[in-house]
């Protein structure tokens, strides 16, 4: 769809939206249209979920065992935000936990670089325990070495619908190293003045 077309789509579903949207698209049309010839267009992650750029996203939705959400909230809570074992992967951008439905499902959501096979593959060989450890609570998990895992993985798995990305060129490698250099430049120009 052209980017007039686009407009002409969104303008017929808001035809009948409370006043307040209909309002708030009459008077964001610019932007809007601004934003739409922007758009690059979506692309795959592999096998499941979205990809801008670089980065790609992961959403599953698990229904949990028996005391699997107390366990995995007791967990969350003892690391205190902690996930500095996750680094080892070297693809993750950010992962997050939200327990759902008085903890009878959770939300698994995380952004990555690359392809979704390897992503799986890296949780495989470099933090298997700890994904374990955390998703034995989940509902049918078969273990991260299981030869079904990416099966279940896709099963439980939805493709977001819509997804920002501020920085869909950057890898977790290339962020890591501009931190450092600007930490670096902060000191020398620190050190000059």
């Amino acid at each position: 769809m052209t980017p007039d077309e686009k407009i002409q789509k969104v303008q017929e579903l808001y035809a009948d939206a409370p006043e307040v949207g209909r309002v708030a698209l009459k008077n964001g049309l610019d932007n809007l249209k601004r934003e739409l010839a922007a758009v690059p267009g979506r692309q795959s992650a592999g096998r499941i979920g979205a990809r801008q750029g670089r980065v790609s996203e992961l959403t599953a939705i698990i229904p949990l065992e028996p005391g699997g959400g107390k366990r995995i909230r007791g967990l969350l809570d003892v690391l205190e935000g902690n996930f500095k074992g996750a680094d080892v992967v070297g693809t993750l951008h950010d992962m997050r936990f939200v327990l759902l439905e008085d903890d009878t499902k959770l939300l698994f959501c995380t952004t990555y670089d690359g392809e979704w096979d390897a992503y799986i593959d890296d949780f495989v060989t470099k933090i298997p325990n700890s994904m374990d450890i955390l998703f034995c609570n989940c509902k049918g998990w078969p273990g991260i070495r299981s030869p079904v895992i990416k099966d279940y993985l896709v099963k439980n798995q939805v493709t977001a619908d819509a997804w920002y990305v501020s920085n869909p060129n950057l890898s977790v490698a290339e962020a890591h190293r501009l931190e450092k250099v600007g930490r670096a430049l902060d000191e020398f120009l620190d050190k000059v003045a």
